[in-house]
């Protein structure tokens, strides 16, 4: 496991490059670098908050993992994904095995918060899947819909859409990420998944 200390650095390093892309953004009056920047930048405190606010406790590497793929979009945005054609895949990936830890966390404490749910291991291989799908599909509509919005008002798109195979290569990419959460990842989370049903016992009528 990588030491605290360490991994307080690595996440300040992200967050200070993070904020360089941010102010490259402005400095190139680039909207979509600027307004990517800024949002991966607060996803970065978002573990913070979970244990300032809600006294979830995450896996130690869950955070890092969060603020190194919101990096790498925020990276992409410079023009990696114009020039580097792996970088999307890569992005889609790291973003997908977030999102499918967060969907495995969420139902594995719903299903030990309650005995009205009970959630086989089979199944949730499935779910992890849907719901890592599901979130892409978003995803990939977001993206749509910034660029329809865009050409509208005749403003740069803070989302980037290349077109339906594009679309199609992205959500197979999370599929990717789902499937390495779904069988290698899933341990990791037991320690985040008892801090969750912790949470929901406190709150608990």
């Amino acid at each position: 496991m990588v030491p605290s200390r360490i991994e307080r650095l690595a996440g300040r390093a992200i967050q200070a490059i993070i904020v360089c892309i941010f102010l490259v953004g402005l400095y190139t009056r680039n909207l979509s670098v600027t307004v990517n920047a800024v949002l991966a930048l607060a996803a970065t405190f978002l573990p913070a908050v979970l244990r300032r606010d809600w006294q979830i406790r995450l896996h130690p590497l869950l955070g890092l993992w969060l603020a190194l793929a919101v990096l790498f979009h925020a990276i992409g945005m410079l023009g990696p994904y114009h020039y580097i054609d792996w970088w999307d895949h890569v992005t889609h990936t790291l973003s997908a095995t977030v999102v499918a830890a967060v969907g495995y966390v969420t139902a594995r404490a719903v299903d030990e918060y309650t005995e009205t749910v009970y959630l086989p291991d089979r199944f949730m291989f499935v779910y992890i899947l849907l719901f890592t799908l599901a979130a892409g599909v978003f995803w990939e509509v977001l993206e749509f819909g910034a660029r329809l919005a865009a050409d509208a008002v005749g403003s740069e798109a803070v989302l980037v859409q290349y077109g339906l195979d594009d679309t199609i290569v992205d959500l197979v990419f999370d599929t990717v990420g789902a499937v390495l959460v779904a069988l290698f990842g899933t341990p990791s989370l037991a320690d985040t998944i008892d801090s969750v049903t912790e949470r929901l016992e406190r709150t608990r009528p």
